[in-house]
């Protein structure tokens, strides 16, 4: 079918009107770049996107993804106008307001169809990779006749700019991931005014020396537009389409300048608009023939998933590939249960790295949906297992990736690997490097995706590297954010356990914090016979030791101090004062049981004690303003670990006497 710029002009013209017009109506929001992008938006969906409206969840559909968040109307319009059962017109007549799925930026928790939350610039891009990842991992798993689809990305100059972007491209290159397409929307213009009041790179070159395709299009020109989307479909490598498109296009007095980035066109702009693109329909209305010609855009889809249903029920491998889909949360308990058990007849002396490690043995080898990989720390994160070849350009179906020194665009990728299905990402970095990934950490919580960050050397214990590698404040700084848990274990089974734990949570990511140095074996007893309901870090703590003597203390620790309290209660009931010890490995989880639990661990009637080797900042919610936190408040300094815990206070001689103190007042 040839291309008829008579039936596809009013259907571009109809993202715009609705952009303009719900930008109007919220008083909020960025009309320009949906009202710029809408030629090409019109064609991808029209001649080249693969996707059923009536199926948003199909498995081989392409990925579309709105990096570029800001213009967020350019998605709202596409989903209505394709035949979404959301949004409404009335979700989008409420865009901006509460209750509205049609928020300022993308959430894909709100509406099928957004494929990952964006609006931080160059994530969404980033996240693409991940996509892209997966769907040649599981292609290289499956074949053709079940995974076989492409992810698409629209950017703007600013996703381009950010520093993400460097290391996702950088990462896709190096992949060759084919059927990657990025839309660049090359307007020109940022929110301050032109680019080159900030910017004189050639990106064009950036790209290709990174192995990308880079081809060029007039962004208004609709058979220029399918030219170019051909020619990166037929490319090999991972594609830019440099899209040369006017900001705001149809809006005479504002076209082409920052005025139309992130506010509404005003009502005279907004009429003058409409007479320019000869667009007579009510605000929020489409005339039917706009409507139905919209509408058929995803009769290439219904066909394409109508004839896939067919492959996949004739496929000998249909119940393998719908359990890679389903994702792991119901297996990991059977594929540690083993180890545990193991572990607690033969105890041994090894840091949680290591021990984490250990655990990944089983969970590998059983759980093929597992990815790993780390920021070019494997030897030091402990993160790849016998089980767990390298994914390169030639060999996709490998399960380990090198990303090399790209924390941020690691945990971005593993974001999209996750959102995308049968992938269940974890990846490693040392813990203080989680500032490099926070913004990607924070979008997995947002985003609800089953990420793993393994975050290693969590404390001083990591000795000579000194305080530029020595966390602080990132553990509790990490506890704040919503929808993340954080774990840090004490021993080799704690480890196993909050893996368990942080795979069978499928919509909050976690991050294991662990360390360099050796810690004994402090669990044991009772874990012959281990299995899943019995995991005494699921309630976030538990009583590893329960005084001997009347109780008048209680001592709070996380990972490698754990140890050091049980030391701490030794000591302190030698001298007839009873003492509990409580590992806390998980304070979210903690904090999500009931009252009576943890008014039982955490009893008003002894004094409360914290021990861990970072920020104090938080801990007095647990112990109260009459308790006491031993941590960190300062920055670390450069020496063997033995020295900087004695340095820094945190040996049983140095504790039990500010303990004794304290009981005394």
């Amino acid at each position: 079918m040839s291309i008829d710029p008579d039936r596809l002009q009013p259907m571009a013209n109809a993202i715009r009107a609705l952009s303009m017009d719900a930008v109007q109506a919220a008083n909020s929001g960025h009309p320009g770049m949906p009202m710029g992008m809408a030629d090409v938006a019109t064609i991808l969906f029209d001649r080249h996107l693969k996707f059923d409206p009536s199926r948003p969840d199909w498995d081989d559909r392409d990925r579309f993804v709105l990096s570029a968040g800001h213009g967020s109307m350019l998605l709202y319009a596409l989903l209505h106008l394709s035949g979404y059962a959301r949004p409404t017109m009335d979700d989008i007549r409420n865009f901006r307001q509460l209750g509205s799925p049609c928020a300022g930026h993308p959430e894909n928790f709100l509406l099928e169809g957004v494929e990952c939350t964006t609006g931080p610039l160059g994530q969404g891009l980033a996240m693409a990779v991940g996509m892209a990842i997966a769907e040649r991992h599981l292609n290289a798993e499956f074949g053709r006749d079940l995974v076989d689809h492409r992810t698409w990305v629209i950017a703007g100059d600013g996703c381009l700019m950010e520093g993400v972007n460097h290391e996702a491209i950088g990462l896709a290159g190096h992949l060759n991931l084919g059927r990657l397409i990025v839309l660049w929307d090359d307007n020109s213009i940022t929110i301050d005014g032109t680019t080159d009041l900030s910017t004189s790179e050639n990106i064009r070159a950036r790209y290709e020396a990174t192995g990308w395709h880079v081809v060029n299009c007039d962004g208004h020109d609709f058979d220029d537009i399918h030219r170019a989307l051909k020619e990166a479909k037929e490319d090999d490598r991972p594609s830019l389409v440099a899209c040369n498109t006017i900001i705001g296009k149809g809006a005479p007095n504002k076209q082409g300048t920052s005025a139309t980035h992130g506010s509404p066109l005003g009502a005279e702009e907004v009429a003058a608009a409409r007479r320019m693109l000869d667009w007579d329909a009510k605000p929020f209305e489409i005339p039917n023939a706009i409507l139905t010609d919209w509408r058929s855009t995803g009769d290439r889809g219904r066909s394409a998933q109508a004839e896939w249903q067919v492959r996949l029920d004739g496929s000998e491998d249909r119940d393998a590939f719908e359990q890679r889909m389903e994702g792991v949360a119901e297996h990991t308990a059977a594929a540690l249960q083993g180890h545990i058990r193991a572990l607690a007849a033969d105890p041994s002396k090894v840091a949680t790295r290591k021990a984490s490690e250990m655990a990944l043995g089983p969970l590998t080898e059983a759980l093929p949906q597992l990815i790993g990989g780390s920021a070019d720390l494997t030897g030091s994160n402990n993160t790849k297992t016998a089980f767990t070849e390298p994914m390169t350009a030639d060999d996709y179906a490998g399960r380990y990736i090198y990303y090399g020194i790209r924390e941020f665009g690691m945990a971005a990728a593993m974001n999209g690997m996750a959102l995308h299905g049968g992938i269940a990402p974890y990846g490693g970095t040392f813990l203080i490097f989680s500032d490099y990934c926070r913004n990607a950490i924070r979008l997995s919580a947002l985003q609800k995706a089953n990420v793993v960050y393994v975050m290693t050397h969590d404390s001083i214990g990591l000795g000579e590297d000194g305080p530029t590698h020595q966390p602080v404040e990132q553990l509790m700084s990490l506890r704040l954010m919503p929808n993340l848990n954080v774990y840090r274990p004490c021993d080799t089974i704690e480890t196993a356990e909050c893996w368990q734990l942080a795979l069978s949570t499928s919509d909050t990511p976690a991050i294991l914090a662990l360390s360099r140095q050796g810690l004994p074996q402090l669990r044991g007893d009772g874990d012959a016979e281990w299995s899943a309901d019995k995991n005494r870090c699921a309630r976030g703590a538990y009583r590893l030791r329960a005084s001997a003597l009347a109780r008048r203390v209680v001592l709070l620790a996380t990972g490698s101090e754990v140890a050091l309290a049980d030391a701490c209660a030794e000591a302190l009931e030698k001298d007839g004062i009873g003492a509990d010890v409580v590992s806390m490995p998980c304070l979210e989880l903690f904090d999500a049981q009931d009252e009576s639990y943890r008014s039982d661990l955490l009893p008003r009637d002894a004094l409360l004690v914290s021990i861990e080797a970072g920020a104090t900042l938080g801990w007095e919610r647990y112990t109260g303003r009459d308790g006491l936190n031993i941590g960190i408040d300062s920055y670390g300094a450069s020496a063997p670990a033995a020295d900087l815990f004695a340095h820094f206070g945190f040996t049983a001689e140095a504790i039990v006497p500010q303990i004794r103190d304290a009981l005394k007042d």
